[in-house]
């Protein structure tokens, strides 16, 4: 089966796995993706991740994270999307509610939350809200 848009449905692996409180959730691996869960992980939305490697794409195996028994990823939302690209200046970066979300946003400098590209000054394209 072909994916078209494989960000996006690792999104949905996650957000499903959250949903049943399964303890981890695998899914098909990608550097953009590994960027992203660096992200997650690192704003403490996820325990870990392992990449599993196959002779085929190799697989990422995200160790879900739970605050008292409630998932700490409310939502993770997929903003720009193969259809429609989003892309913003550094004045107009989006804040998720009002800084209690998290905005990732891929620019010349590589994948970074909303917070570090403002610092840096550079804008780019939002790949997704999380909170």
């Amino acid at each position: 089966m072909s994916r078209t848009d494989l960000i996006a449905d690792s999104f949905t692996i996650i957000r499903n796995a959250m949903m049943v409180k399964k303890e981890t959730a695998d899914i098909p691996a990608s550097k953009t993706l590994k960027s992203i869960l660096d992200i997650l992980k690192r704003e403490e939305y996820i325990e870990n991740f392992k990449v599993m490697e196959d002779k085929k794409q190799g697989m990422i195996k995200v160790y879900l994270r739970y605050l008292s028994g409630k998932p700490a990823i409310k939502n993770i939302k997929r903003i720009s999307k193969p259809g429609l690209r989003v892309y913003v200046k550094q004045a107009k970066i989006p804040t998720v509610l009002r800084g209690r979300g998290l905005a990732i946003v891929t620019t010349s400098k590589g994948i970074m939350t909303d917070k570090e590209a403002k610092e840096q000054h550079i804008g780019g394209e939002v790949i997704a809200y999380v909170w």
